[in-house]
């Protein structure tokens, strides 16, 4: 209690200060009256009277600090006392503060909107009521390695009756559809739910009513639940849209709700991942058919439903784990038939918050390398500043030797410099924050194509806060603890002398030339990461794909499977094909299936017929469905046999082309020509579906396939007119003329043929090409800023550094100028020195590259982490950055007059 009531006492005190300080002037003016009046009667004159009573009382400023500590809470008093002072220092070094702030607002800024564009992206949680109770049901086999989230309805049917280890389980499957308003038809995502999917997930509309489990019936009405983002494209916000109709390829459907705003599904948190339509998952059958006529909804062997449910009170991830695993291979012994030496899957249960995990799995890496960059060009800023810091404690060292004369404590003086450290990065962290908050808008606007986002909303919420202030407290200590400790080494009878060279001096500049040094380890590094990405562009830009991409536009069509079945669909095609070839400017044209270089890759079982099938080796090649004229149209030649022509049709014998790839690795040293091999499609659990026979009757060039990366991978052709269950295809125009100039004509013809189908993903080639580049490019371009702002700290780090120990040692060059030296010694002497420094930083950053190449080495293409030429043309741009930034200092001292530098000593 004693120990309390004293320390209310100090805080009354401390709100008291200016009465307090009031009474101590009043008795400390008395006392001193009091013993001048002792010292006249004893033959003092006035003036030594006073003199000899002020020197008996003692220092002032030392009695009102004691007075403090005792009377008041000495620790908020002294640190206000700090920094007050520290704002006046500041405010009279105008030029240092200003560029020191900017330095590191941009530096925290950078680093504070990374870090929030990165916990949106990969630690944001889906905007549902206790996300964090949420798991993610994915499995593992003998062939599926990896987890994955896909599961079959049935076996989710079969999982939900009997598990008691978890709370209600939800079912999704996202796909696209054809959205019809009117006449306005376009392709939009879409979420073909559970019943008690807005129950699970705890969900209300923002108006109207969700998806209930009376929806989830084969009896029931079809109705949907349209997202805020579709609300108001397509109605205007009106809220008479609850009751109207659309056509989900070409199913009528009636809305009955409208998501709320923040709301953007089970599968991800980001909006562009947004359903802008979600129906109940008993319509799928009706909305999204099987192209094959099969209702994949009842089929136990197709995995297309992803699955979450709730943490139940009182059991733990791993004992629902080992029960659901248990109950997944009773379900799946008994509903798929499994093949001889196949492994029955295991079931695994995920963190189900942020939605399925191929999000972070995603942007990890380019995420984690952005903040490694960042970071470094925080730390290059720091060593900066405290280079700056540590050339004017240099300047301070007689301010500092007066005021340890005058009875401060060397404590006091290193808490009043870090005081002045954690006050200057206090204002750079409040400008940081702000442009951080100017730039989250920025990075999204630059990812929107690199990693194909529209752009999403970056919220500052008090993580981001927490983080900053956290970056701003670790640069102050970070920058200022250096020129902290030197300050506290001040010698006070050197300090006081005139022009005194003092050992604190000579200790900063081997303290100096460390922070040079560890400056120039980090921008080799970040030069180093810079060249490699720019080496790694300059290598995909000039890798050749195998075919033409001048004068090539791409336009996709999706068709429906209620109105376009089997027959309907490949003569709504060749209709197509031929109307867009009747456009003038048209040189020639081609659906594929899927397009080159847009990230997609088809791949079935491939088996040259007379070979056995091994049960425990699963071979698959990647293929396309093409036109007749692909080849021609794309410039792939044919090196042997045959292309496509109109004698293959849909009543034709089955034909394909294989490339040279293809030829080479399933049939060495053979002819291809006329063999035959067979096709099978697999099941969820490995079951094989269907299974025909094709007979090669061309190979053609090797090209590139999903992307820029790689080698062109074997692969095989088929006419798409042999293709039965085809509904989506790209076609691919070789155009006489701009690419961009037969667009409006292009819609016209759509339009006239079927004006309810949507022409999306219309692009150039090299729109494509570029789209398949954005990543690389986004990294080359950010890290080589990254790279020139951190030669620019090196180049006046370096400067710095030189400049204060050519000062430091005017008398030493004037006296070697005066025993005989000439300028051009001098001049080698500083650039020698400025040489050795550099060498070591460089060697200890070109070091220090070795660890980050590992993390870059996935995000390099046609270039090893390791690459010597980068190598070497990081370190000679640096040791040329850093001879050219010592060249002025050298030349000054070069200039050095004897006499002067002898009579300044």
């Amino acid at each position: 209690m004693r120990a309390l009531r004293r320390w209310v006492a100090h805080l009354i005190n401390f709100a008291t200060a200016w009465r307090g300080d009031g009474r101590l002037q009043d008795e400390m003016r008395e006392h001193l009256i009091q013993q001048t009046e002792e010292n006249i009667p004893v033959g003092m004159p006035p003036a030594e009277a006073r003199r000899q009573a002020v020197l008996k009382f003692g220092h002032v400023e030392t009695i009102r600090e004691s007075y403090d500590a005792e009377e008041r809470l000495p620790s908020i008093e002294g640190l206000l006392h700090d920094v007050r002072y520290a704002a006046r220092v500041l405010l009279n070094s105008r030029g240092f503060t200003v560029v020191a702030s900017m330095s590191l607002a941009l530096a925290i800024g950078a680093n504070t909107t990374i870090f929030s564009v990165a916990k949106q992206l990969l630690y944001e949680r889906l905007a549902v009521p206790h996300a964090a109770n949420l798991r993610l049901l994915t499995w593992t086999g003998s062939r599926d390695h990896a987890p994955s989230p896909g599961f079959s309805y049935p076996v989710y049917e079969q999982l939900r009756a009997h598990t008691q280890v978890l709370g209600d389980l939800l079912a999704f499957h996202a796909t696209a559809v054809n959205a019809a308003v009117g006449d306005d038809a376009q392709r939009v995502l879409a979420h073909e739910v559970s019943g008690n999917y807005y129950s699970v997930l705890g969900v209300e509309p923002q108006l109207g009513r969700p998806i209930a489990p009376t929806d989830d019936t084969a009896a029931s009405q079809a109705v949907a639940v349209i997202s805020d983002e579709f609300w108001e494209r397509e109605f205007g916000r009106s809220p008479t849209v609850l009751g109207r109709w659309m056509r989900l390829n070409d199913v009528p459907v009636m809305i009955v709700g409208v998501n709320p705003k923040t709301f953007t599904g089970a599968a991800s948190t980001l909006p562009s991942q947004t359903p802008a339509v979600t129906v109940a998952l008993a319509k799928a059958t009706i909305v999204t058919p099987s192209s094959d006529g099969r209702n994949w909804l009842a089929d136990p062997t197709t995995r297309a439903v992803s699955i979450l449910g709730r943490a139940r009170a009182g059991v733990n991830d791993s004992t629902a784990q080992a029960v659901l695993d248990t109950q997944f291979s009773t379900i799946v012994r008994v509903a798929v038939p499994v093949r001889a030496g196949e492994d029955i899957p295991r079931l695994v249960l995920r963190d189900g918050s942020r939605g399925l995990f191929g999000q972070r799995h995603i942007f990890a890496t380019p995420m984690s390398v952005l903040m490694i960059f960042l970071g470094l060009v925080l730390l290059l800023a720091c060593a900066n500043i405290a280079n700056l810091m540590l050339a004017r404690g240099a300047r301070r060292q007689r301010e500092m030797s007066v005021r340890l004369a005058l009875g401060a404590s060397r404590a006091r003086i290193f808490r009043q410099m870090l005081v002045e450290s954690l006050l200057l990065a206090a204002i750079g962290g409040a400008s940081g924050l702000a442009i951080g908050y100017v730039g989250r808008t920025a990075i999204p606007r630059l990812t929107e194509n690199a990693w194909e986002l529209a752009t999403f909303p970056v919220h500052f919420d008090w993580q981001v806060f927490a983080f900053t202030a956290a970056v701003t407290i670790f640069t102050g200590v970070l920058f200022g603890l250096a020129p902290a400790l030197a300050a506290t080494r001040a010698e006070v009878t050197d300090g006081l002398k005139e022009g005194g060279r003092t050992a604190t001096g000579q200790r900063k500049g081997v303290v100096g030339k460390a922070v040079v040094g560890f400056q120039i380890a980090l921008s080799t590094l970040l030069v180093i990461g810079a060249g490699l990405f720019i080496r790694s562009l300059a290598g995909l830009n000039a890798v050749d794909p195998g075919f033409r991409t001048d004068h090539l536009l791409l336009a996709q069509i999706v068709l429906p499977q209620n109105r376009y079945p089997a027959g309907a669909n490949v003569a709504f095609h060749q209709r197509m094909e031929q109307a867009i070839a009747a456009i003038p400017g048209v040189a020639s044209v081609s659906p594929a299936e899927v397009p080159y270089l847009s990230g997609e890759l088809l791949d079935t079982n491939f088996l040259p017929e007379g070979e056995a099938n091994d049960p425990n080796r699963h071979q698959t090649e990647a293929y396309n469905a093409v036109g007749m004229h692909f080849f021609e149209t794309l410039g792939i030649p044919i090196v042997a046999g045959r292309a496509f022509g109109v004698e293959d049709t849909a009543t034709s014998p089955k034909v394909g082309i294989i490339n040279q790839s293809l030829a080479k690795a399933r049939f060495p040293n053979q002819n291809p020509i006329g063999r035959r091999f067979s096709v099978s499609v697999y099941g969820g659990y490995g079951d094989v579906l269907t299974s025909r026979s094709i007979e090669i009757i061309g190979v053609c060039g090797d090209t590139l396939y999903a992307d820029l990366s790689g080698q062109p991978p074997p692969q095989f052709f088929i006419p798409y007119v042999q293709q039965t269950q085809i509904r989506r295809l790209t076609y691919q125009i070789r155009t006489g003329v701009r690419p961009e100039a037969i667009v409006p004509a292009l819609r016209r013809v759509m339009h006239t043929t079927d004006p309810e189908l949507p022409l999306v993903n219309v692009r150039t080639q090299r729109e494509q090409i570029d789209s398949d580049l954005q990543d690389e490019r986004l990294f080359v371009t950010l890290t080589s800023v990254f790279g020139m702002l951190a030669l620019v700290l090196a180049s006046v780090g370096i400067y710095g550094v030189m400049a204060y120990s050519v000062a430091r040692r005017t008398n030493e060059i004037g006296i070697r100028l005066a025993l005989g030296a000439i300028p051009r010694q001098v001049l080698a002497m500083v650039l020698r020195e400025a040489s050795w420094l550099s060498a070591v930083g460089v060697a200890s950053g070109v070091g220090a590259s070795f660890l980050f190449s590992r993390l870059a080495k996935s995000m390099l293409f046609g270039i090893a982490p390791y690459d010597p030429a980068t190598l070497w043309g990081a370190a000679l741009l640096l040791l040329t950055v850093a001879l050219a930034a010592s060249w002025i200092p050298a030349r000054r001292a070069a200039k050095v007059q004897p006499i002067e530098a002898l009579r300044r000593d």
